[in-house]
């Protein structure tokens, strides 16, 4: 009976292995992630994400069509009681090459950010500043983020709620200065699958006691809604971010976005297949509507 038990968790977990290697490897080949010759960054915090995106990633490595190198590069924020020990042990076992960067980090975000105050904005800023400048010196032509599907989708309503925008976390990003280019392999899973893939996996999680210990944050109150939606409508999160993937600017206000002013009658016949409103006049709905108003 024990066995028979053992026997189907590990049949479980080679599937979710392979669904998750199948949604990197889709990501990566969508948006072009990496490319022949390439050295990539994978950022590690010492969470589930990026422990999971770089096992992952070095499994893909030895199977991929093209040659890449990883390099694993960790910032020590120098955060009280963090286990300095961790990921330098567990990157020597993995035999992947490696950089910690210590920069203390922590103490500006104390003493910049008033008691009670939200310190993710300015930590995630300080360190991507110091992560861009490494990623130049070590000659990384990629700079890989743990960011999952969930991510993405909490920074679209984060962004929408709190400010006014409707932008998310793209998969693959230019940076401001022109000289770093992001990915997220993760961008495709789910962060249920990751969570349970690391916890299988056994990762030294290292907890983050800065951020990560906040209560009532923004995105917190993003996730419980996004978590009581997905209970109330399983599968509202996969059409979400589908909807992330198929966006019509036509449909929506933004003039920057789509020329509205210079909208001009067409000839018949010459129809705009970018909106919606052809189909829905087609609905079975519409169609019922208009022939009972006749």
């Amino acid at each position: 009976m024990k066995e028979l038990h053992v026997r189907k968790e590990r049949l479980e977990f080679n599937k979710l292995q392979k669904r998750l290697r199948r949604q990197v490897g889709s990501a990566i080949t969508d948006y072009n992630m990496i490319e022949d010759g390439d050295k990539v960054m994978v950022c590690l915090s010492g969470g589930k994400d990026s422990y999971t995106m770089l096992d992952i990633l070095m499994s893909l490595q030895k199977t991929a069509p093209i040659t890449f190198d990883i390099v694993a590069v960790n910032m020590d924020q120098k955060q009280p009681g963090f286990p300095e020990h961790v990921l330098p042990q567990y990157l020597t076992e993995l035999g992947v090459p490696f950089h910690i960067i210590e920069k203390d980090t922590y103490s500006i975000v104390k003493e910049v950010v008033p008691e009670g105050k939200t310190t993710c904005g300015l930590c995630s800023r300080l360190r991507r500043g110091t992560l861009y400048g490494f990623a130049n010196e070590i000659g990384a032509t990629k700079i890989a983020l743990g960011h999952h599907r969930d991510d993405i989708i909490e920074t679209l309503f984060l962004n929408m709620f709190y400010g006014g925008k409707l932008k998310a976390m793209p998969p693959k990003l230019l940076s401001d200065d022109k000289r770093n280019i992001l990915i997220r392999p993760l961008a495709y899973c789910r962060e249920d699958d990751i969570a349970e893939f690391a916890e299988a996996k056994g990762f030294p999680i290292i907890p983050c006691n800065l951020c990560g210990s906040q209560e009532n944050l923004q995105r917190q109150v993003i996730k419980q809604m996004l978590n009581d939606w997905e209970k109330q409508n399983p599968g509202r999160t996969e059409t979400i971010f589908s909807a992330i993937k198929n966006v019509v600017p036509s449909q929506l206000a933004d003039d920057q976005l789509f020329n509205f002013r210079d909208l001009q009658i067409q000839p018949e016949g010459a129809c705009d297949t970018g909106g919606d409103e052809l189909n829905f006049d087609r609905s079975p709905v519409v169609q019922y509507i208009n022939a009972v108003q006749v």
